[in-house]
């Protein structure tokens, strides 16, 4: 059984970081270490979660997620739906830590 590439993921400005799988869309992951990214939809449509990528590399399973070409291009991404492919760096000034 193949390992899994295991990515870190840090949330400017806050600094929060958290690890995670290429398997596990970044808002799930942040979820699982009780981060909270906005969100509404959670399929790439409603655009809530939009933020920008400033480090890294994504993939995403949809052809054509909920971005317009120049989002895409000023390095805008949809965390509900992106899977790391290497360590991140995003910008999200709305992040919060859930409290359990």
């Amino acid at each position: 059984m193949p390992v899994e590439d295991r990515f870190i993921v840090r949330i400017e400005p806050s600094g929060w970081h958290f690890e995670t799988s290429g398997a596990t869309p970044v808002m799930e992951a942040a979820r699982q270490s009780d981060i909270n990214l906005p969100s509404s939809c959670r399929n790439g449509t409603c655009r809530t979660c939009m933020c920008r990528l400033l480090h890294g590399e994504i993939r995403y399973q949809i052809e054509w997620p909920g971005l317009s070409s120049d989002e895409k291009k000023d390095g805008y991404i949809l965390p509900c739906i992106a899977y790391p492919q290497s360590d991140l760096v995003i910008e999200e000034t709305r992040a919060t830590r859930l409290i359990k």
